[in-house]
């Protein structure tokens, strides 16, 4: 499995509507609407890389109200479990 976090602009005025389209596109499996310089980021959980562009660019991009995108694909994943384990210094 491959995730893309996709960095989304969007028309300030359509957030809301904007974040639904997206949601209900396949391969996108959550939408967070958030603070800072960014409206939304969107995870994209897809079997190949091509599936990436065909989502992002293909889709997502062209929903009415996205201005802009940023894809980072992400090459490890680290979970609470993981890193608990992996920081454990083996105290009880």
């Amino acid at each position: 499995m491959i995730t893309a976090i996709v960095f989304i602009q969007a028309e300030v005025d359509q957030i809301p509507e904007v974040a639904e389209a997206i949601a209900a596109l396949d391969g996108v499996s959550e939408v967070y609407s958030v603070t800072g310089g960014i409206d939304l980021i969107a995870l994209i959980r897809v079997r190949q890389h091509e599936d990436i562009a065909r989502v992002v660019a293909d889709r997502l991009n062209k929903v009415p109200g996205v201005r802009d995108t940023e894809t980072h694909i992400a090459f490890r994943a680290y979970s609470r479990l993981d890193l608990e384990s992996a920081f454990s210094l083996g105290l009880d």
